[in-house]
Order: structure tokens, then C-alpha cells, then sequence
């Protein structure tokens, strides 16, 4: 079905490319995976070599389930190319797979994909067919668009077989009539055997069998098996074209029979000898005529019922070989697919949104571009360690951990881990000594003694800080055991402020299910006046477009518009006022209620002509009160990544930890960072 429709869109002029994330071979499997080895082989399309099963297995179960879908979203670009369209093979339902549900739910987010479901109908029922559409639709959300936009309806009966129309809906100009005009059959394929039928090569193959006369056996096809064992007469209704023939080795009759079929110019598909026993060579003379038709035939030690039974258990995949085959099921799929429907569909603008996934790729795409050095003060905090390894195997940052060697090595020995090469440690007693005249420079105006500056040094945040100051490194991650005024104080005394920025502030970025949203200010600015909340609101939407997501800000309040007053609201009101005056281009609107800022039902009710509301991707919070209280409820309750806070506003990027962070956490601070660097 997904090749039928690759087919389909490039017929109509589609730029069209294919991809399949995850390999999923069946028992009989042993060459490469065949949807990308045929699209290879039967297109110019070159999509990338799917994860096997069982690595995409290891990894959730390892809970690095990030790294595979980092993977996944490197080939899915590596694919896509710039392709209007990319056709995503999902994983099939099978009754032994690691949860293949979950993992395409996951597929779907990660790429923030609709869905086109595949059933095979054949003699089932169509109200239970109808039945397992909307079971499976459920998974994502149900039918309309940016969820389940379709079916394709596989193995139809055709007109002649559907004794009982009412079994399978009344068909319109040829097409399927389902019960729901949402169920949208796009494609409605018609039951075709021939399409099943393999060559006599292998068949030849399934058996081990010995070639005995070659003939056609590459291009003739089985569409019939017929195990031979009565007499000639009784047998003359399975001599016919595509019919592949069983019998034991020592019924001559059987064989001269065959060869005078194929001598009638009847196709016959192949001739399998069993139980070892050869031809004479007087009868094999005999048939010579007829297999000089290209009548292949084969020998096997096996007998008559060993063989049957090895013949059942063929593989009904395709070989890597038969392109044949594989050409005649796209072009006869692509034949009975919609694909004005699918063309018109593709012109419907869809809303932006940066899942959650195809986030954490961009930033370590981003990061890995940077290759930043970023200093960690909290050198040897358990979390901290591991996320610098990840970091150095991802090639994310350079990490330079501060503190004493041997307790850091310690540290990562006890949770298992092995620090690359490529983490850096420094014990801050060595180099100490080297910033205090500096720090002491920098702080003359204040009348900083050299001893007061050895004592400030004493703290790895101020050595970290006094480091990136001096463009040492390129950026500072603290704030897993120390608090946000440990982290931030120092940066504003040392880094201070860019040109432009009123004040430093912070957002977060929430990596909900479906999307990822950013918050601010949550973390620095206890209670910003409306000329500091309207700088916050422009920085937030500036660093949201900075990571790909598309801002669209809005100033969250308890009221929304004109219903509610006070001094409160009067901020907020008085703040978007500012940022939309110095900012014209920005979506921007306020003060919104949060419901009515991320809920388009609610929005169309509470602010039907705010051109932010029900799609908010900024959220910008009145004050720090608010915004630490919504983030952390978020996070917690449904349990979400929250990366950051990330500050805003400073020379040079220092990063703050929530006490509570989480490995995966500190490793996208990290890349954060590292891509702040390298945007200065």
C-alpha cells in the first residue's frame, strides 16, 4: 500500500519521497528491508536504511528512547529531501511485536504526520471492518484532519465474488460507500491473486530443489500448486496455465503427460519431481519437445507430503530479485488510489507545529554544528557527570567539568559510567589562582580586594563564570544543586547585559505530547513592571524563532480582553501594548486567559478575533509567582521534559538547572547553550 501510493503521487507529478523509520521482518526474512529496497531499485528516490527492530527495542527499554527518535528524525530529512509529500511506512500490526501501537503513536508525534489507516476487508463483515477503523483511529486521536485524514480499503472483493453486497457496503461508480463520510476510503484496492503469484525460482528455492531443466523458471509465476497422484485422465483439469505440478519421481506417466500439455502450448509453471527418484533418460528424451516450451522442471529427495507442506510455509514476502512483481502491485495500487483527493488535501494550510522530538533533534543538530566548549561547575554532581558523557558520545559539547579528578571519576564509576575523551576536567585548586587578578579588574569600580576575590573564586560557579568571561569557554550549565541566584548573580556582575536587552530573563521549553511551547518568564524576575514583561514577551518570541518554533505570543492574565480591571490585569494590558507598538511584526496579543490562549474551542467563544488565541506557542506570565507555579504544575503532572530555564538578555550564555532536572534535562541545557554561543 505505501509504495502503491509513492507510485501514485509521482504518476501525478507529486514530488513524492518514502520513508521507513524502523525495519519489521518477518521470521523468513534474511536480505535487506524490502519497502526501501524496492523503492530504490524501482525509482530515483534514496531513502536511508530503516532501524532494525530490535536496536529501536534495545533503546526504549534502555529508556533512550531520545536517541531513537534523534535517529529516526536524522533519516526522516536525510529522506524527505524537499519533497512535497513523504509517504511514512508504519509498523504493521503483529500479534509477537514490542508494542508496535505505541511506537507509531510516537512515529505520528514525532513527525507530526496524519495518518492514512490500511485493513484488509476480504469476507469480513464491513460494520466489523467499520469496527476496527475506529478502534485504530482512537490511537490517533480519531478521524479529521491533522489526525486520521483517510483509509486504504485492501483486498475487496471483486464484483463477481460479493454474493452478498450487503456484506461489503454498495459501491458508487466503482467506489467503496462506508457508512462515514469521515472514514474517507482514498484508496479502495480490489482483491487480485495474481499479485501473490511467485515465480518458479522460488519455489525452487523454498525447496532446495534441483533444477533439472532450467527453462523459464525466472519469469514463469504460480498461481496454482496441485499435488499429482491419480491417474492420467483424472488429472488432465489441473494441466493449465500458471499451475505448478507435484508428483513422485518414478510416475513417468505423469511427466509424459505434463510434456505433451506444454507441447499444446499450455503454460504450465513448473514440474517438481519428489522422493529423490530421477527420470530415466529414455523418458526425459521423450520430454524433451515439451520442455523445450521453457517448461521448468525440478527435483527434490523430499516426497509428496514433505514437500506440501514446505511449499505452505513460503514466505509471502517478496524477493529482494522479483522487481517484476513488485512493479505490477505499486502500478496496480497506485491504479485504484485518489490521488486528486490526496493533491487537494496537501493544498490545505496546515497549522505549524514543532513536536516535541523533531525539537531535541534540532537542538543537537544545532549543537553538533556549534561544537561549543561549555563549562560545568557542579563537576561532580552525579547527573551532571552522565550528562557529559552523553554529551561527548553525541558530539553535543565539549564539557569541561570543574572539580577535584579522582571524586568526578568516582562518581561516574558508581553509576556505570565511562567519561570519553572528549569530557575535560579541571580541578578548580590548580587554576584558582589565575583569575583573581582578573576578577579583581573587573570589579576595581567597586573596590574588590584580591582576598575578597580569592573568596568569591572559592564557589565553582564564580571560577565558571570568571572562565567564560574571559572567553575561556563558550558557556555555563549550573544550578543541579545550587540555586538560581548562585547561577545568575555572577553572570550579571561578570557578563552583564547585551546592547539592547532591558532586562535578563528566562524562558523554558515545555515539550508537551504534541508540541513544544515556551514559557516565560518563569525562573529570574519576581514581579516585572509592563515595560520589563513587554521585553520579556519580545525576547521569548525572538528565542522561540531562534529554535524553530513559529511565535505566537500571548500575554497571560486571569482575564482575557476587556472583561475583567485591575491594577494586575492593567499590567498586562499596559505591556502588550508596548511590545506590539515596538514590535509590529510579532503575533502578539493580550491579556488572554491560558485556556483561551492554547484551546481553540475556547478561544472561539472567550476571543474570537485575537489573532493569537487557540494557538499561543509563547506563553508570557505577569509575573514570577505565576509562571513558576504553571511550569512546574505542567512538568509534574504531565510529565513532560521541561528544558531550561534558559536566561535571556546576557553578553554571553549562562544556562540555569531546575534542583530537580533530570539527566536528559541537563544534556538539552547543554545544547542549548552550545547553540547560544554560536549565535552571539
Amino acid at each position: 500500500m505505501a509504495l502503491g501510493l509513492v507510485r501514485a503521487l509521482d504518476n501525478r507529478g507529486t514530488r513524492v519521497a518514502f520513508f521507513k523509520p524502523i525495519a519489521q521482518p518477518d521470521g523468513h526474512d534474511t536480505g535487506p528491508e524490502r519497502s526501501t529496497h524496492f523503492i530504490r531499485h524501482t525509482s530515483s528516490l534514496t531513502p536511508t536504511t530503516p532501524l532494525p527492530l530490535e536496536e529501536a527495542a534495545r533503546l526504549i527499554l534502555a529508556r533512550r528512547g531520545d536517541e531513537l527518535f534523534e535517529h529516526i528524525l536524522r533519516d526522516f530529512h536525510a529522506s524527505a529531501g524537499d519533497a512535497d509529500v513523504v509517504v511514512v511506512e508504519g509498523l504493521a500490526h503483529t500479534h509477537d511485536a514490542l508494542g508496535e501501537g505505541s511506537l507509531n503513536r510516537e512515529l505520528v508525534r514525532t513527525l507530526s504526520a496524519e495518518v492514512i489507516l490500511v485493513g484488509s476487508l476480504g469476507a469480513t463483515p464491513l460494520e466489523e471492518f467499520e469496527s476496527h477503523l475506529e478502534i485504530a483511529a482512537r490511537q490517533y486521536g480519531g478521524f479529521g484532519p491533522g489526525r486520521v485524514i483517510g483509509c486504504f480499503v485492501n483486498r475487496v472483493p471483486t464484483r463477481d465474488a460479493r454474493a452478498r453486497l450487503s456484506a461489503y457496503g454498495e459501491f458508487t461508480s466503482g467506489r467503496l460507500v462506508l457508512s462515514r463520510p469521515d472514514f474517507n476510503p482514498i484508496g479502495v484496492i480490489p482483491e487480485n491473486p495474481e499479485l501473490a503469484a511467485c515465480r518458479t525460482i522460488d519455489i525452487a528455492r523454498q525447496l532446495g530443489a534441483e533444477i533439472v531443466h532450467e527453462g523459464e523458471i525466472m519469469s514463469r509465476r504460480a498461481k496454482k500448486i496441485s499435488l499429482l497422484a491419480r491417474t492420467v485422465p483424472n488429472l488432465v483439469d489441473t494441466l493449465v496455465a500458471g499451475s505448478i505440478l507435484v508428483t513422485p519421481g518414478d510416475r513417468a506417466d505423469v511427466v509424459l503427460a505434463v510434456a505433451l500439455a506444454a507441447i499444446n502450448k499450455v503454460p504450465i509453471s513448473g514440474l517438481i519431481l519428489t522422493g529423490g527418484i530421477e527420470l530415466s533418460p529414455a523418458i526425459l528424451e521423450l520430454c524433451r519437445p515439451g520442455l523445450a516450451t521453457g517448461l521448468p522442471l525440478l527435483q527434490v529427495r523430499s516426497n509428496t507430503w514433505e514437500t506440501a507442506n514446505k511449499l505452505a510455509g513460503m514466505s509471502p514476502e517478496i524477493p529482494i530479485d522479483d522487481l517484476e512483481r513488485v512493479l505490477r502491485g505499486m502500478d496496480f495500487v497506485a491504479s485504484h488510489i485518489d490521488t486528486d483527493w490526496i493533491a487537494r488535501h496537501t493544498q490545505i494550510p496546515v497549522e505549524t507545529r514543532v513536536s516535541p522530538a523533531a525539537f531535541c533533534y534540532r537542538l543537537t543538530e544545532l549543537a553538533r554544528a556549534a561544537n561549543k566548549r561549555i563549562v560545568l561547575p557542579e563537576g561532580n554532581e552525579p547527573r551532571t557527570v552522565r550528562a557529559a558523557a552523553i554529551c561527548a558520545e553525541r558530539g553535543i559539547a565539549r564539557c569541561v567539568l570543574l572539580g577535584d579528578a579522582a571524586e568526578i571519576r568516582r562518581v561516574a564509576e558508581a553509576q556505570e559510567v565511562e567519561l570519553p575523551p572528549g569530557v575535560e576536567i579541571l580541578d578548580p585548586a590548580s587554576i584558582r589562582e589565575n583569575y583573581v587578578a582578573p576578577l579583581v579588574e573587573m570589579r576595581k569600580h567597586k573596590g574588590l580586594s584580591p582576598q575578597a576575590a580569592a573568596d568569591f573564586l572559592e564557589d565553582n560557579v564564580w571560577l565558571g563564570t570568571m572562565m567564560l568571561a574571559l572567553g575561556e569557554v563558550d558557556g555555563l550549565v549550573s544550578g543541579a544543586v545550587h540555586s538560581t541566584a548562585n547561577t545568575i548573580r555572577p553572570a550579571l556582575q561578570l557578563i552583564k547585559t547585551k546592547p539592547g536587552a532591558k532586562v535578563v530573563s528566562s524562558i523554558f521549553f515545555m515539550c508537551l505530547p504534541e508540541q513544544v511551547l515556551v514559557y516565560g518568564d518563569c525562573a529570574v524576575i519576581p514581579d516585572p513592571d509592563a515595560a520589563m514583561l513587554a521585553d520579556i514577551a519580545i525576547q521569548s518570541a525572538d528565542s522561540a524563532a531562534r529554535f524553530g518554533i513559529v511565535p505566537s505570543v500571548a500575554m497571560i492574565s486571569y482575564s482575557t480582553g476587556e472583561s475583567g480591571s485591575g491594577s494586575d490585569v492593567d499590567k498586562v494590558r499596559e505591556a502588550t501594548r508596548i511590545a506590539q507598538a515596538a514590535r509590529p511584526d510579532l503575533a502578539l496579543d493580550g491579556p488572554l486567559q491560558y485556556d483561551a490562549a492554547a484551546i481553540p474551542d475556547v478561544a472561539a467563544s472567550k476571543a474570537p478575533n485575537s489573532p493569537v488565541a487557540g494557538h499561543a506557542t509563547v506563553f508570557v506570565f505577569p509575573d514570577l509567582n505565576t509562571g513558576n507555579t504553571t511550569y512546574k504544575a505542567v512538568q509534574r503532572s504531565a510529565n513532560v521534559i521541561s528544558i531550561g530555564p534558559m536566561l535571556q538578555g546576557l553578553r554571553r550564555p549562562v544556562n540555569d538547572l531546575s534542583r530537580g532536572a533530570l539527566v536528559e534535562d541537563i544534556v538539552y541545557t547543554i545544547a542549548l547553550t552550545g547553540i547560544q554561543a554560536g549565535q552571539r
